[in-house]
């Protein structure tokens, strides 16, 4: 009993920090709306890394390895960090890069989805629609078999390869060599200050690791547990932190026009976070979570990090990513390809 109120405070906690972080990274300097965006941080440091060459899009985030490397601290601090893996891995590297396919046809991941609702973005509400009906039917799936093996454990120091990759993309933002590309005007050039985003990070990466706090993970939990759920609690703390933080800074503007990082596709918004939120599921966490779950050793979740970052390159070299104009056609394209791969993968992954 102790141990769970301990979680269900820890659970509350990040969701405090979270929102409210979320929040003061944009007043700091972040894009409106896009305090924290795991989709748009990996899409910009994919342009930086010159995976795609859109130049508004193209900075190394440091938030990002502030979300890893605070995992890794933490994990390593309670004796939890642990190298394991091997389950489907294929599947999973693919599924990362459907990931954020469905995030780009949004414009954000399931963070920046409430972190746009609780501005007064109506529009996002299409998104959360499709978030919760897409987490809906991945449990459907779970039900009926649909799971991936359970992962083996692997060599002790496997599990430090994508932490290490992060933090050598933190010594290249410090430290940038030529090759590294740095976006002097857009979104990418919107940036909070270093240590302001690096602590952030830091500190939302172990908090998250404690508490295995995750957006799609707290609405699968309401479908099974109801109330009874910590992480329930937890995305109710964020939402509640986040509001207050965008009305005391001046940022919420109720309204469906006229919203930074929007458009009216409300179809396409439905269709990508109903993409998100199944394979989400499946995959046991949001974009977030499997950067944490890699700060932990999770080499599986390390392939679907991988699979995002090569995601990030392709919906913007490819033109995939919606815009204010509204979800390209090849976007559109793209986003019906990850629902039949996301059924296709029922499929193959259901235990018969």
């Amino acid at each position: 009993m102790l141990w769970r109120q301990r979680h269900l405070w820890g659970v509350i906690l990040t969701g405090v920090v979270l929102g409210l972080l979320g929040v003061l990274l944009s007043v700091w300097g972040n894009p409106e709306n896009s305090g924290i965006c795991v989709s748009c941080f990996l899409e910009n440091s994919a342009g930086a890394l010159g995976l795609h060459g859109n130049v508004r899009m193209q900075y190394l985030r440091p938030e990002l390895s502030g979300f890893v490397l605070g995992a890794l601290l933490c994990a390593l601090g309670g004796r939890e960090f642990s190298s394991r893996g091997g389950s489907a891995p294929l599947l999973r590297f693919a599924s990362g890069i459907f990931l954020i396919v469905g995030c780009a046809v949004f414009i954000g991941c399931p963070i920046k989805l409430f972190l746009r609702l609780t501005a007064g973005d109506l529009t996002s509400l299409s998104g959360l629609a499709g978030l919760v009906v897409g987490v809906g039917l991945g449990l459907q799936g779970m039900r009926r078999g649909v799971e991936f093996p359970i992962p083996q454990r692997q060599e002790q120091g496997s599990g430090f390869l994508l932490p290490g990759l992060f933090a050598l993309l933190l010594l290249f933002t410090i430290v940038p060599p030529a090759f590294i590309l740095f976006s002097e005007q857009g979104s990418a050039a919107q940036r909070a200050p270093f240590f302001l985003a690096l602590g952030s990070g830091l500190l939302i990466g172990a908090l998250a690791q404690r508490s295995r706090f995750c957006i799609t993970g707290s609405l699968r939990d309401l479908f099974l547990l109801g109330q009874r759920s910590p992480l329930f609690w937890g995305l109710l703390a964020f939402v509640v932190a986040a509001l207050v933080t965008q009305g005391a800074s001046g940022r919420l503007h109720l309204g469906l026009y006229g919203q930074p990082g929007a458009h009216h596709d409300y179809l396409w918004s439905f269709l990508g976070m109903l993409l998100v939120g199944g394979l989400s599921v499946l995959l046991g966490g949001c974009s977030f979570r499997q950067l944490v779950k890699a700060g932990e050793g999770d080499n599986d979740a390390a392939l679907v990090v991988m699979g995002m970052l090569l995601g990030a390159g392709l919906v913007q070299s490819w033109g995939l990513a919606a815009s204010a104009a509204g979800v390209p056609y090849y976007g559109k394209v793209a986003v019906l390809l990850g629902v039949f791969f996301t059924l296709w993968m029922t499929l193959v992954l259901r235990d018969r």
